[in-house]
């Protein structure tokens, strides 16, 4: 997320001003904190929770969740960019120097590609666009190891889970009519 508000806080912090240029990064963030929060559970005060968002065009004709969900949802996504949009500074001047390569060339060509940014700041630091293979590769094989450990036996349904019974507590009525299949798990 600091990546892509890089060139929005970039041009506030070494310009002292923002340009249109910088709309393209908030929306990308935007979309990028709503998707962490409302699709993919990860906000602690809404909860392991995940509703659809619509695709990029189409209109949300109605929403999935209550208005107070709503407004948490605001409230956790601007959260969500403000954290991030408070590191971002910090990062970039710490790196003023590759910040300062980078925007030079900005200005000269506008567009940068993948070779001018390795003839800026040099190659990554890590390996990219590995295989799944090369990734595993010296972790003892491709064979992934699903047993659980001693402890978690049978919580998968293991050689030492009970069948859960089908019957209703002692003193109690089935959940439907009789015949039903709807019973007490």
């Amino acid at each position: 997320m600091c990546a892509m508000l890089g060139g929005h806080v970039a041009e506030q912090l070494f310009f002292w001003r923002v340009t249109t240029g910088a709309q393209d990064d908030l929306r990308k963030v935007t979309q990028s904190a709503y998707a962490q929060i409302v699709q993919f559970g990860m906000s602690e005060k809404l909860g392991q929770v995940s509703f659809d968002l619509p695709r990029p065009g189409e209109a949300l004709v109605e929403k999935p969740f209550s208005e107070a969900t709503a407004q948490l949802t605001d409230e956790e996504v601007r959260r969500l960019i403000g954290s991030a949009h408070a590191c971002t500074p910090g990062l970039l001047t710490r790196c003023r120097e590759q910040v300062d390569k980078v925007g030079r060339r900005l200005l000269e060509k506008e567009v940068l590609e993948r070779a001018d940014m390795v003839e800026l700041l040099g190659p990554r630091p890590f390996a990219e666009n590995i295989t799944y293979e090369e990734f595993m590769e010296g972790t003892g094989g491709l064979e992934e190891d699903t047993a659980l450990p001693e402890g978690l036996q049978g919580c998968r349904g293991g050689p030492a889970a009970e069948e859960p019974s089908l019957a209703p507590p002692p003193g109690e009525q089935p959940l439907g009519p009789p015949g039903s299949k709807l019973k007490h798990m």
